[in-house]
């Protein structure tokens, strides 16, 4: 792996690893990435085909989010915030949006698009 493409990957492994917005088995997998890198940089292809193989599974596509938006999402951010949420969800689905908005979905995504695994 050519080292920009190394940190291309490394600062979206950085979001991962600690965004809110990523699960606790995200966070894990991001820095499974870091420690395998930093023990053998030449294990960095590797390591990047298993993150990928991971983060592929947890993308979530905006009619995903539109719906957890309107279900929900109200007991975990209070009925008066979920009702203004997927209107905004509903105005990038009509402007082309595909996945879900968040930090670590932006960065899942950006590392999909990059190795040709979705189109974003």
């Amino acid at each position: 792996m050519d080292r920009e493409t190394f940190d291309y990957v490394a600062e979206r492994v950085d979001i991962l690893s600690v965004s809110p917005a990523s699960r606790q088995d995200t966070k894990e997998a991001a820095l499974a990435w870091k420690e395998a890198v930093a023990a053998d940089p030449q294990a960095a292809d590797d390591a990047t085909k298993k993150l990928l193989d991971y983060v592929e599974t947890r993308m979530l596509p905006i009619d995903g989010l539109i719906e957890f938006l309107k279900g929900p999402a109200a007991g975990i951010f209070g009925a008066e915030k979920a009702k203004e949420m997927p209107e905004r969800q509903l105005q990038r689905k009509a402007n082309g949006e595909k996945w879900c908005d968040c930090e670590a979905h932006v960065a899942e995504a950006e590392l999909l698009t990059k190795f040709g695994r979705i189109e974003a």
